[in-house]
């Protein structure tokens, strides 16, 4: 059974639409794994791509720390749009498998898809290491005293 604390990298994203049309997006991002929730803080490097007029390329580097068992099979990155007096853009999410990294113990900064719905609407860069816990197998050892006697304490 895996038990063990999965670091997260959240490197940073690039070719996401821009849900901000007056100005540049503040994307943050939403990292599950389970029932555990962790929420980035608003990236850097948001400036829009000259020629298209979409997309921003978001800069994190930030560390996640989650508690794991075999149990978790996936990390949820869901990416959203800061907006001050209106709700959040959600931009898209990326849903990342956590087998490799269970038996690989550590994955490089690798890309994946992020869609929102079926459309694909990007990229987001994550590195992921698992440090398993070390847990006995075997019950702690009881050491019983005997009292034994030897023939010089014959007494």
């Amino acid at each position: 059974m895996v038990h063990g604390t999965l670091e997260v990298l959240l490197v940073g994203a690039k070719g996401l639409e821009n849900t901000d049309y007056l100005c540049n997006m503040d994307p943050y991002a939403i990292l599950k794994c389970r029932s555990q929730e962790q929420k980035s803080s608003i990236a850097t490097g948001c400036n829009m791509i000259m020629h298209t007029g979409k997309g921003t390329s978001p800069e994190w580097n930030e560390n996640f720390v989650f508690t794991v068992s075999d149990k978790t099979t996936d990390l949820l990155i869901k990416l959203m749009d800061s907006d001050t007096g209106t709700t959040d853009d959600f931009v898209g999410e990326a849903t990342i498998p956590l087998e490799a990294v269970y038996t690989e113990r550590s994955i490089p900064p690798t890309i994946y898809n992020v869609v929102k719905g079926e459309k694909y609407c990007g990229e987001i860069k994550v590195g992921l290491t698992f440090t398993p816990e070390v847990v006995s197998e075997y019950l702690p050892l009881v050491y019983i005293s005997l009292n034994i006697k030897t023939p010089e304490s014959n007494f």
